[in-house]
Parts: C-alpha cells; structure tokens; sequence
C-alpha cells in the first residue's frame, strides 16, 4: 500500500525533507501543492530523514502539503514510438505530442557487462575531413568535445546528428538556451535527421534536477536499441551544465565541497555516464560525444580534468575548428589502417608539416628573413586551414584523403613531403598538361 505523507520537517531551496522509512535512494514521490502536483526524486537518506529534491523547485510547497512514494525509481518509455519525438528532463513530451507510457525502463542502471563487450572495431564516418581523416571517430567510443563558451560546439554536434552513419542519433541537451534548442530542432527537420533522432532537452528555465536527469534518460533509451542491435550515437551537451547542477545540489545538502566547490563524487558521476559506451557481441553499441565547455579555457578545471581519465582521448574546438594539436582519438589506429592503404602516412605527413607551418609562422610574426621553404610551408598551412581544417567542409573520407594529396601537390615538390616513393607513385596528383 502506498504511504502518504503530510508532514514536510523542512523546506530549503528545491530541497525538502520528511520522515518516512523504507524508502529507497533514486526513488520517485509525488507533492501535492496549492499549484498543483510535481514530481520529486530522493537524494538522500540519513536514518529516517529522507531528502527530496523537487522538480518544480520548493515554491509553493508548505510544510502541511501531501507527499506520496510511488515505489520505483524515474523510469522512461521504450519503443520505436521514440523516433521523432523531443522530451524534457522529465521524459514528458515538449514537443506537444501524446505521452508515452508503454514499456517503461528504468533509468541509471550499471554498465553493460565487460564479460559481453567486444574491442571496438569499426569507424563511424562524419563527413568532417579533421574526424575521419585525423582523429577518426570508432563505434563505442566515448570522447569529449573541449570547447570554451562561444564556440560552434552545438553546430557540430547538428552536423554529427545529420551526416553520422548510424542507426540512431539520442541528443541530451542541458542547460540549452531556448534558441539552441530550437536550432537543434529545427535544423534536424530541416535536414531530414529528425526521423532517426531522438530528443531529451533541458532548457536553461527548467528544473535542475531534470538537468541530472537527461544523461540517464538518454543512455538508458539507447542501450535498449543498442540491445535490438542498433548503432547508437548518444550527443550530450554541455556536461559542463550537468556538473553544475551536480554542485548546486550538494551546496543545498550542505555536503562537504570538493575541488572548486563541487562534490567529491564528480568522478564517479561522469565515468558511470560515460562507461555507458559499449559495442555489444552479436548486436548493437552505443557512442558517446560530450560536450565540456572550459571555464576561462581552463583544461585543468575539475569538470575536464576529471572528463580526460575517463575517455579516450578529446576533440578540442578552438577558432571555430577542431584542432590538430591536443585533439586524441587513442582507437584511431583500430580502424584507419582498414580504410586505405595511405590514410596513416597521408595523416602524420600532413601534421608534420602543419606543425613546420606553425613554426614558420611564428619566424613571419617576429619579423625574421623567411626562406623559400618557409613561403612554401606557408602557403600549405593556409591552404590546409581553408580546405581541410574549416568545419564548413564536409566530403567523404576518400575525398578528404584526395584533397590532402592535392594540397601537397599544390605547395611541394613529392621528395619534400617525407612520405614513401611507393604512395607518392600511386596517390600523387598528376599535373595537368
């Protein structure tokens, strides 16, 4: 039978509390208010004290209101009927359609068993020539975006959720100001995305909780069609906004701060968001790309900080492009010695000489004589940045690797590159006569 309960002990912020025993952590409550009803999760339990952080925030609740537990923790419907569809923290429909209520899973359950795992081996193509060429993106991954505020992070995350090659793209928004949200939406319309997307978005005015709750809604969603043998890509931003909600709910539990004020389980909590990325014998996988923006461009902030000795490396966006320095992806040799037979030598060959670029850039910048290998290092960088570099470009990876031999092409002489005789005698571009 289902207890209720009408007497709330104490009311701090969206956090109350009430004396109640064989409750669970994680488990659901309904509050009657004068304002209606609104659904609570709880946080804590500290003997026959019970925490409830409320979704709807504490305004309006009293002291006198009624809370009822409704025996299980948040769970989320599962079907096809997802496709399409966008819905809030909470897993109601934003988007004005009918309410799910078959099938409900629960949210926030372990990782997938390792004993059932299996070494990622297969790439999944973007069409961004700095992803598939340099850093090439592997199935089951989980790989943060770095970024700092201000960046085209949400536009890229557009761009992978349109030209990905997977089943399923699962978008978890945090934090998103409205206009993100609708740029999201109406882009993957627009774009003919939305019929394989799916859509869990909380806007910065909504609750905080359901902000905690977006990550898990969408993971659980996914392993399911993972577990119907579907190739998931799960695109979370900004985990940063995830983080903080994190924080702000510890300071209102008064629990003891950690590094720069958040918890001290900040770890934990991303890795077992994270670790959810898994390719699946015998049938699907999930991919995770996060989005961590950097307070002051600051990698060594505890939100980065601790995202690096989760994942597998890190794509940094800076000036509008994923940089070639410090951008990781530690499976990249899983999979690009399958793709062409020139993709690994074409890659560090290019690197090596964009990094010659820079150096020659910077003698240019401090007004030092330059030499005729300087100018031509110059002119290749430049056309690297335009052709390669800018996130406007989007071909296929065998495109890509074209293009980079007609760059070299263009700037050097075959013997300047470093590369073997026997890729320059087959991939070098012929002069046209």
């Amino acid at each position: 039978m289902t207890k209720v309960y009408s007497k709330i002990e104490s009311i701090a912020g969206k956090v109350i509390t009430v004396k109640a025993d064989g409750i669970l952590y994680g488990e659901l409550a309904e509050v009657s208010t004068s304002f209606g009803k609104s659904l609570a999760e709880v946080i804590k339990i500290d003997k026959e004290l019970v925490s409830l952080q409320v979704f709807a925030g504490g305004r309006g609740v009293s002291t006198g209101d009624e809370l009822r537990f409704l025996g299980h923790p948040m769970k989320v419907s599962f079907s096809d009927n997802l496709m399409g569809r966008i819905f809030n923290g909470s897993g109601d429909p934003r988007d004005h359609g009918p309410e799910l209520t078959e099938n409900m899973i629960t949210i926030g359950g372990p990782s997938f068993n390792p004993a059932c795992r299996i070494i990622p081996r297969n790439m999944i193509r973007t069409g961004i020539p700095m992803i598939d060429v340099f850093n090439t993106l592997v199935e089951s991954q989980k790989l943060p975006i770095f970024s700092i505020s201000g960046e085209p992070y949400n536009q890229l995350l557009a761009r992978f959720a349109m030209q990905a090659e997977v089943d399923l793209i699962i978008l978890g928004g945090m934090g998103l100001k409205f206009d993100d949200y609708l740029y999201f939406r109406d882009t993957l319309e627009e774009g003919g995305a939305m019929s394989r997307t799916i859509m869990f978005v909380h806007t910065a005015s909504d609750p905080v909780v359901e902000c905690l709750m977006v990550p898990d809604l969408s993971l659980a969603v996914a392993e399911k069609f993972a577990l119907n043998g579907k190739k998931v890509l799960v695109l979370l931003t900004d985990m940063t906004n995830f983080a903080d909600s994190m924080k702000e709910i510890a300071i209102t539990q008064e629990q003891v701060p950690s590094n720069r004020g958040y918890p001290g389980d900040l770890y934990s909590q991303l890795a077992s968001r994270y670790e959810k990325a898994v390719d699946i014998e015998g049938s699907g996988s999930i991919t995770i790309l996060g989005v961590t923006t950097m307070p002051g461009d600051d990698v060594t902030h505890p939100i980065p900080d601790n995202t690096g000795y989760i994942t597998e490396g890190q794509y940094y966006l800076k000036n509008g492009r994923i940089e070639p320095f410090g951008s990781l992806s530690r499976l990249k040799q899983q999979v690009n010695d399958k793709t062409r037979e020139d993709h690994r030598s074409l890659m560090d060959g290019m690197i090596k000489l964009y990094a010659s670029y820079k150096e020659s850039l910077e003698k240019q910048s401090m007004g030092f004589q330059m030499s005729a290998w300087d100018e031509k290092l110059i002119k290749y960088g430049e056309s690297f940045e335009n052709e390669m570099m800018d996130l406007s470009v989007n071909i296929p990876l065998e495109q890509a690797l074209d293009r980079g031999w007609q760059i070299l092409g263009n700037c050097f002489l075959p013997e300047e590159t470093g590369l073997k005789t026997s890729l320059i005698e087959k991939f070098w571009p012929k002069k046209r006569a």
